[in-house]
């Protein structure tokens, strides 16, 4: 008997395998043992065929986009993210994870796949991980990790974390310049180098009354720095060796703050939302070119102080009535982005001298309202619907000479089905209406020293709305894993790229029409059957078919970005041993990036690949170690650069071949 009950948990965790309870998928902690979790993020991260979506870059609040909620609430805000919080939940917290379809929930927005990670906080506890860096040829990182503590206190549970992001990066190598007017081929010998540090201390209070009203509030600041330094080396024919060194600093302090307070009123709940972020500081960008005979070198450097935020106030009240479960909602908000450019450029005695740059410096402003009205309800056993619609009206705002105030009135919304048998497959079908959120900095007139190019001011910029169909199909294989596949296709108009603005400047515009249908398969299986006992395989394949009028040509060609993506990423815990190890690959097809005179295509010489061993109770502590870019890939650049435009004459090509070496990482954490 002692055999049998000791055996249970571990059999439940080989397939983890989820209890069917109306319509939702339970899982308890105790399937996920063998990976040793240490926090509710490590516990996420296991769950079969589960992804986090990305924090959404949408207008606002809005309604709900990422599809992980904590005890039935949404996460408030933008800066603090689903894995951010789920990092401060001690893993002996958790009681249970449910997965329902989103048109199935009373919380307008969300489909698919939605986890909610039922919690109870208990006594003070912490978790820490720390993440060091070694590369060849590149400084080290020591300063990766972070810690967190939660637990109760007067006012309710409380989470605070400090972490600390960043990477040291780069690499070595050369490439082939040809100039075809002149006939000049010339070698490059190239050298970057590129650090980021993003310290942040964040922290969440939460308060249920007894009444069952509930208070969130979340808060976070954080510092990000981005330092790029280059060395580039050639020597033109007949003349002496030229030096060119870039460098670039990009310093911005980011505050965000996030409440919300839930009450009961009348027949259902309102809820009221507040939410404040703001970014400031300087960058600067600057190319210096050196010739060996030459004293004084010769160069231009772009920098920008900004600020940006947004405010928003948001009200939502959902009740029940005629069998749905209903919800309105109402949203002011305010966003600007307030920047001072200058550009400048060496004299003949080295010194820096401005230089007129219009448009460069301006204050961009959006006020926007909306209201959205929803419903979601049963049509069956199995079939579950939620509709939403309603509008937006906002109006934009730019100072300066070319600077206007434009209005604009848009419809929104979205139509969910949600197919939920017994049996192993679900469908879900969403329809959705959608206005997207404009960067306010590409208003601005900019320069790219190191690239040779620039932005000029483009007043007339609008947000892009689309028309987006998805279609997803889950398949589950019990205790053997999952299989999700999604298609989804947007027709998008007002789509943002580069256009001209004048015979010789370009600027981030408006194309009337553009297309994307992207294929998405993701799979987690569990190998145990196959005779790799506690081995786990998950996979993702996406797709992409895109198409816009190209502003230059009139033909059809790809969006910026890659066409395809695969990845794989195999675990193996194996039984009756602390021990635990691990690969992973990955390869992308083409990285595309267009301007109007300008085309650059990006990809690794080689699959990216990586392994991992760890012991998940070295003196208490779970250590891995990590050696990534087994295949030792390089990352490869191709470029045309064209005298006026991409329909003209070349400039010069340059194909380079940059080399990054292999990446040694050691991951510890603990609890306590």
């Amino acid at each position: 008997m002692a055999q049998s009950d000791s055996a249970a948990p571990e059999s439940l965790s080989d397939g983890i395998v989820p209890l069917i309870s109306s319509g939702k998928r339970i899982f308890s902690v105790t399937q996920f043992a063998r990976f040793s979790p240490q926090s509710a993020a490590d516990i996420v991260r296991q769950i079969p065929g589960f992804a986090i979506s990305n924090v959404s870059n949408d207008r606002g609040l809005g309604e709900a986009s990422q599809n992980v909620l904590i005890n039935g609430q949404r996460i408030t805000g933008k800066g603090t993210d689903a894995m951010t919080v789920l990092s401060r939940i001690p893993a002996t917290n958790v009681l249970s994870l449910e997965i329902s379809d989103g048109a199935t929930l009373d919380i307008s927005g969300l489909s698919g796949d939605v986890l909610n990670v039922i919690t109870e906080q208990g006594n003070v506890k912490g978790n820490f991980v720390w993440r060091p860096q070694i590369r060849e040829r590149i400084p080290d990182y020591w300063w990766g990790g972070e810690v967190n503590v939660s637990g109760k206190a007067g006012m309710g549970d409380f989470a605070l974390g400090f972490r600390w992001d960043g990477f040291r990066g780069g690499g070595w190598g050369r490439e082939t310049e040809v100039r075809p007017a002149t006939g000049v081929v010339l070698l490059r010998a190239r050298q970057p180098r590129i650090a980021r540090d993003a310290p942040q201390l964040s922290g969440s209070l939460n308060h249920r009354t007894e009444s069952g009203s509930i208070w969130n509030i979340n808060a976070s600041v954080e510092r990000r720095r981005y330092r790029r330094n280059g060395t580039t080396l050639y020597q033109l024919p007949g003349e002496p060796e030229t030096t060119e060194i870039s460098h670039g600093d990009d310093v911005k302090w980011r505050t965000e703050i996030g409440a919300d307070y839930e009450f009961a009123l009348g027949a259902g709940k309102l809820k009221l939302v507040g939410f404040f972020n703001q970014q400031q500081g300087p960058s600067s960008n600057e190319l210096t070119i050196q010739d060996a005979d030459d004293a004084v070198p010769t160069g231009s450097r772009f920098s920008r102080d900004s600020a940006a935020g947004e405010r928003v106030l948001r009200s939502e009240y959902r009740w029940h009535g005629w069998g749905a479960d209903w919800s309105v909602s109402a949203e002011g908000a305010y966003n600007f982005v307030d920047a001072t450019g200058a550009l400048a450029m060496l004299d003949s005695t080295g010194m820096y001298q401005p230089v007129v740059l219009p448009g460069a410096s301006s204050r961009v402003e959006e006020r926007r309202g909306e209201s959205i009205l929803s419903f979601s309800r049963p049509l069956g056993k199995d079939l579950s619907l939620q509709v939403s619609g309603g509008g937006e009206y906002s109006q934009l705002r730019q100072d300066g000479d070319n600077g206007q105030t434009r209005s604009f009135l848009r419809p929104k919304g979205s139509v969910a089905l949600a197919w939920n048998p017994t049996s192993q497959w679900e469908m879900n079908l969403k329809l959705q209406r959608k206005v997207g959120q404009l960067d306010f900095f590409d208003f601005l007139a900019s320069v790219d020293v190191n690239n040779n190019n620039s932005n000029g001011s483009n007043p007339e910029l609008v947000p892009p709305q689309s028309w987006i169909a998805k279609l997803e199909g889950i398949r589950s294989l019990g205790r053997h894993g999952k299989i999700t596949m999604t298609v989804e296709a947007e027709d998008i108009s007002d789509y943002v790229s580069q256009v001209p603005i004048s015979p010789t400047l370009e600027a981030p515009g408006n194309l009337p029409s553009a297309r994307r249908l992207q294929f998405t398969l993701n799979s987690s299986l569990l190998l145990d059957a196959l005779g790799i006992a506690g081995g786990k395989l998950d996979t993702f394949l996406t797709v992409l078919d895109t198409s816009l009028r190209d502003p230059l040509s009139g033909r059809h060609r790809e969006f910026d970005g890659n066409r395809y993506s695969l990845n794989a990423d195999f675990r193996q815990d194996i039984p009756g041993t602390p021990w635990a190890w691990g690969l992973f690959s990955e390869y992308q097809s083409k990285i595309h990036y267009y301007r109007l005179d300008f085309e650059e295509h990006n990809f690794g010489s080689r699959p990216f690949g990586s392994v991992f061993l760890e012991h998940k109770d070295l003196f208490g502590l779970k250590v891995r170690v990590t050696v990534a870019n087994l295949f030792r890939s390089a990352d490869r650049t191709q470029q045309v650069s064209y005298i006026d435009r991409r329909d003209g004459p070349v400039d010069y090509t340059r194909d380079s071949k940059l080399n990054y070496g292999r990446i040694y990482r050691l991951q510890v954490s603990g609890t306590f």
